[in-house]
């Protein structure tokens, strides 16, 4: 193999694959090199260099290592029944997750590095020296009996408020007691697999059988199931690694009761037996979580009825409940899907874990069926959805992904429920496994990625070389530097190529273009014709260094949604080979990007575009209209340069106006309205917050459900809170206006009262006299009028309900 590669033998993270014998399996601990400046290439390093150490660094800061050490106490008798759980009963996971990951790496590089900050001092360690004193820290926390959930030792008089009196008690609610489990296992596989090493393993055994010792149908056992899943993959993970049956059995059985027991709730999926779903709610990673679990049991059992249920399950996701970035969950309420075709842009929720979960489903249904599909949605989620979560550099994350933005997201170093930067940890290393999958003599190449990869078809070692800058590109060069004389090679022709943005009508082009392809073996193009699985396959007797190229057109395309997504009426998207375009605020300077309309026809150039000094990515530039108001409130159009650059790349250069879906129609726009004298007005808040412009940015609710708007929220629950306006001059004032935003699931709620105040010439302030009402009604205008008053600046005062907090859409003033 080549030098000067970045060297992955990995398994998928999150997943059994390299064990679970699928009728198609994926190329398991080979040696894949990354091309180090290639796209993925940098994204590894990144992985490597920041992503990974961070979150060491952050499980200390944060006191995860803490709450190991505090149940060592307890068990060691030196604890105390004072000790105040603090965090989330998940907390744990963040250490095994991170431990996952970091064994991924150290496959590839056994003598593997890592700076973290003890104490705020940086220390580099060698990996496998650092793994292994987090584990004497995990190891002091086990039980006896193999339990291990320090949100319950660390103190079991008065445990987490998720986790019940009792062990197991809620364990179909919020105890998290066997998610915890799940990625324990995950992390002691994948540290198994790198370093030879049994010591976390054993650790993760010892629960399992806990486990299966106390739940399961066997009479004496408890009839329980997970509140949150993944316990179900990662037992077949540890029935494939260490050839245990009863670790599929219990998988099979936390499925099969599923949906039969006393606790039963949309949110996670137990609203009825798993078999009966027709339809994917709630909770969206709980759920394609155990969709994936379900495959799993359906490989390792041979359950038909495990298939069936799950396809029903993945043809509702991909028809009417999944993002045009493959993003899935659309509502904040519960991280959740929403009802058919709900997928709003501003509020979307599209969780990147959820959007890691829809890789691990669309995975395992390819190995399942072996369509192409399936990678189609694979890997639009992928390069949208997945990497937007995640910086450039490594080094912040999105929880939510949103499809729209005012000014209010912006990407965090870290967050207190850190399920999603460690899951990335986990999963940006596991990528490359991806690419390639055999049957028999069958070699699938399901992604197209700089990389050098060696494994065996059929006990026969081959090894194939990949030279392109796909996604940037459509051009692929591909040598047999290492053959089998006679194999099928199957080249996965992407939907976009073929026309079909999604593999079913929630999106279409609409831009009449036919992309074509072409495939030439040694310089001789061949004939080809896509099958029914959507791939190209050449069967030949093969030779040392032949050669076949791929040109696939990556032309800039046209996306509608289907009627029936209301939010998209009079959008449209641009896209150009698997990636998804937008409109930021950094590249469009003198308007606002949602505020644009786009020609009907347009035409695009493409050139480079420097993000930051290391970061540069493929520009789309075409023309476009902002439509405005005039002062006086007539509408006006000026034509603009519209820039658009990759989802992925967005929020890199600060925080402001972002859009995916383009207005294309004038009732899908949003002229930039007049003036007035609150968006003149300076603006002070309690809580100094980007999102405060939300409140006088002119745009406010069609109705009480209107949640596609930026609002602002303040931080804390209970007591006052206040905005000011400073006018740009003394004026008089006779009325205010108020939108309140409300969002009880998040505690936003409608305050118990308000009242506005003028500044007097001296200073303080007062009241407004005369004040005839003030509403609390979510949504709608909450209109005040009072006397007249000549004032240099009004504050609002919002005394809030004692355990929530406030938000409003807009405060307007007249």
């Amino acid at each position: 193999m080549k030098k000067g590669f970045l060297l992955l033998s990995m398994m998928v993270a999150g997943s059994c694959m390299a064990q679970v014998q699928y009728p198609i399996n994926p190329v398991p601990f080979t040696y894949v090199q990354v091309t180090p400046e290639s796209f993925w290439g940098q994204r590894l390093q990144a992985s490597r260099d920041v992503t990974v150490p961070l979150a060491f660094t952050k499980c200390e800061e944060t006191g995860r290592y803490r709450n190991f050490e505090l149940a060592a106490q307890q068990l060691q008798g030196k604890g105390s029944d004072t000790v105040q759980v603090r965090g989330f009963s998940f907390d744990d996971t963040d250490v095994y997750k991170t431990i996952e990951g970091c064994s991924y790496l150290m496959q590839s590089f056994p003598n593997l590095r890592i700076t973290v900050e003890r104490q705020g001092v940086p220390c580099t360690v060698y990996a496998k020296d650092y793994i292994d004193s987090v584990l004497t820290i995990v190891a002091s926390a086990q039980e006896s009996d193999g339990y291990l959930y320090t949100a319950r030792t660390m103190n079991p008089y008065n445990p987490h408020k998720w986790a019940g009196a009792n062990r197991w008690d809620k364990v179909e609610d919020l105890s998290h007691e066997l998610y915890n489990l799940g990625h324990m296992i995950d992390g002691a596989v994948a540290h198994y697999q790198a370093t030879g090493k049994e010591t976390f393993l054993k650790l993760a055994r010892a629960y399992a059988d806990c486990v299966c010792r106390t739940i399961g149908p066997e009479p004496g056992k408890m009839i329980r199931v997970p509140g949150h899943q993944i316990a179900e993959m990662a037992l077949c993970r540890l029935a494939a690694v260490t050839g245990d049956k009863k670790y599929l059995q219990e998988a099979k059985f936390l499925l099969d009761r599923r949906g039969t027991t006393q606790h039963r709730a949309y949110y996670n999926q137990s609203h009825r037996p798993v078999l009966e779903q027709n339809e994917a709610v709630g909770h969206a990673v709980r759920a394609a979580y155990m969709y994936s679990g379900m495959a799993d049991v359906a490989a390792m059992t041979g359950d038909t009825a495990y298939v069936g249920a799950v396809d029903r399950l993945w043809e509702d996701i991909v028809s009417k409940k999944m993002y045009i970035t493959g993003g899935i969950g659309s509502t904040k309420n519960g991280e959740a899907f929403g009802a058919p075709y709900e997928l709003p842009n501003m509020s979307a929720y599209c969780e990147t874990c959820a959007s890691i979960a829809n890789c691990y489903l669309n995975h395992r249904l390819f190995l399942m069926h072996g369509d192409a599909k399936y990678y189609d949605v694979l890997e639009r989620t992928l390069y949208n959805g997945v990497l937007a979560g995640v910086s450039y550099d490594g080094g912040r994350f999105f929880y939510p992904n949103p499809l729209e933005s005012a000014v209010q997201h912006n990407r965090q170093p870290w967050f207190g429920c850190a399920c999603c930067p460690s899951n990335i940890c986990r999963f940006i290393p596991s990528v490359p496994n991806y690419i390639y999958a055999v049957r028999s003599a069958d070699v699938y190449v399901n992604l197209y990625m700089a990389s050098d990869t060696e494994f065996k078809v059929e006990g026969r070692t081959i090894e194939i070389e990949q030279q392109t800058n796909y996604p940037d590109d459509g051009y692929v060069k591909i040598y047999m530097r290492k053959v089998r004389p006679s194999m099928n090679l199957k080249l996965r022709i992407p939907g976009w190529l073929r026309n079909h943005p999604v593999p079913s009508e929630l999106y279409e082009y609409t831009d009449g273009k036919r992309p074509s392809y072409n495939v030439k073996v040694n310089d001789k193009i061949v004939v080809t014709q896509t099958d029914e699985m959507g791939y190209v396959t050449i069967s030949r007797d093969w030779h040392i260094d032949d050669k076949i190229e791929i040109t696939f057109d990556m032309e800039p395309r046209i996306v509608k949604a289907g009627p029936k997504v209301s939010a998209d009426l009079g959008r449209v998207a641009v896209e150009r080979g698997p990636i998804v375009y937008c409109a930021e605020f950094a590249d469009n300077l003198g308007y606002d990007v949602r505020s644009i309309i786009l020609n009907q026809l347009p035409k695009f150039s493409l050139n480079k575009k420097i993000i930051t000094e290391t970061f540069s990515v493929p520009q789309l530039v075409t023309d476009a209209q902002v439509l405005q108001f005039n002062n006086r409130g007539e509408l006006q159009s000026r034509s603009v340069q519209l820039n658009l650059i990759p989802y992925y790349a967005w929020n890199h250069r600060g925080q402001g106006s972002m859009t995916v879906w383009l207005p294309q129609e004038l009732r899908a726009t949003t002229p930039v309205m007049p003036p007035t004298l609150a968006s003149r007005s300076a603006v002070n808040a309690s809580y100094k917050s980007y999102s405060v412009s939300a409140i006088n940015d002119r745009l406010v609710p069609k109705d009480q459900e209107d949640y596609n708007l930026a609002h602002y929220e303040f931080d804390k629950k209970g007591g006052m809170q206040y905005i000011e306006y400073t006018l740009p001059k003394a004026d008089a004032i006779k009325s205010c206006t108020i939108y309140w935003y409300e969002d009880k699931d998040s505690g936003v709620r409608v305050p118990k009262r308000w009242r506005i105040l003028y500044k007097a010439y001296d200073g303080s302030w007062h009241p407004v006299a005369g004040a005839n009402h003030y509403t609390c009604y979510k949504g709608v205008a909450n209109t005040v009028q009072f006397n007249a008053v000549i004032t240099p600046a009004v504050r609002l005062e919002v005394f809030q309900q004692d355990d929530a907090k406030s938000g409003l859409f807009e405060f307007e003033v007249k």
